[in-house]
């Protein structure tokens, strides 16, 4: 069985996003793309107050000074396709108004037949959160546990009921409801947010950062499911950042999935034999512009499917 593709949406600036997003993601479902991705980055603080991931002394990409609003992104590629999923990987969820974000997927969902994925992380910015000012950096966890909740009872069954630390529901109808139920994904890389993953989510969203890493991560988030008596499937979603380049790269310190078609190519089948169940390809960072972003997404999945991906 292989493995499931999908492609990140163009969201930076090279692109125009009311032309090129319907564009790209009807160009990526013909090519065969089971779904379609969208992350999340508000905005380029200028200085940095922090270095990229909260990494002291690494500079943010220059990429990240203009990201289209994930959700608006993922509405114009649900009326412009059929089929494809519609995923984030990753919404910044303690960013969002628990009740509207939930409001919002639910509509996504219903208008786009049953399509969307939500997948929510806690972050990293403090910028971010200073800008957004629902919640404190430091209450991030707490908040990513409300906003699930909220998601959960707001897709459910008429009246909605809800007393969180943020969103109080006495008695409601709200509408309209999701197609189907919206799986819910998370990122999750420390002990205590693995435990929040097994207990209350659908899914997981790894990055692909090697192999091996990867690999030790689904052991313990495994092991960790088993020990707390989980027994429905975890979904999986490996997020590819690649990084095209015509002329390749073949030095040792190669990152994965940075060169040439052939050498994301590689790296997609080395992570594939992990046995996740879908891999995310995010490969807009590097092309000029939609037409390019359209060709390397087309021979990166042909030669994907060839060498069995």
């Amino acid at each position: 069985m292989t493995t499931r593709l999908g492609l990140g949406l163009p969201q930076m600036r090279q692109y125009d996003i009311g032309k090129d997003v319907p564009d790209v993601a009807r160009a990526a479902e013909r090519m065969g793309y089971e779904s379609l991705w969208v992350f999340e980055r508000a905005l380029f603080p200028e200085p940095a107050t922090q270095g990229l991931y909260g990494i002291e002394g690494l500079p943010w990409p220059d990429s990240y000074r203009n990201v289209a609003e994930p959700l608006v992104t993922l509405t114009l590629a649900a009326a412009a396709t059929e089929r494809a999923l519609l995923g984030t990987s990753v919404l910044v969820a303690p960013l969002h108004v628990p009740f509207q974000l939930a409001k919002a997927l639910a509509s996504l969902d219903a208008a786009s037949g049953g399509r969307v994925v939500a997948g929510f992380g806690t972050g990293w910015s403090h910028d971010e959160y200073a800008a957004a000012s629902v919640r404190p950096f430091e209450e991030r966890g707490q908040a990513l546990d409300e906003l699930i909740e909220v998601c959960r009872a707001v897709w459910g069954p008429d009246p909605v009921v809800y007393d969180g630390h943020v969103t109080k529901i006495a008695s409601a109808v709200v509408g309209p409801k999701p197609a189907r139920p919206i799986p819910v994904l998370l990122a999750a890389g420390s002990g205590r947010a693995r435990r929040r993953l097994v207990d209350h989510a659908d899914g997981w969203l790894p990055t692909g950062m090697g192999v091996e890493t990867v690999a030790e991560q689904w052991r313990l988030l495994r092991e960790l499911a088993e020990e707390r008596g989980r027994t429905e499937p975890i979904r999986t979603v490996l997020r590819a950042n690649a990084h095209y380049r015509a002329d390749g790269r073949t030095d040792a310190g190669r990152r994965p999935f940075d060169g040439s078609v052939d050498q994301i190519v590689e790296d997609l089948a080395t992570h594939a034999e992990i046995g996740l169940d879908e891999i995310l390809i995010d490969l807009q960072g590097s092309p000029r512009d939609a037409e390019e972003l359209k060709d390397v997404a087309a021979e990166v999945y042909e030669k994907a499917r060839a060498a069995g991906v």
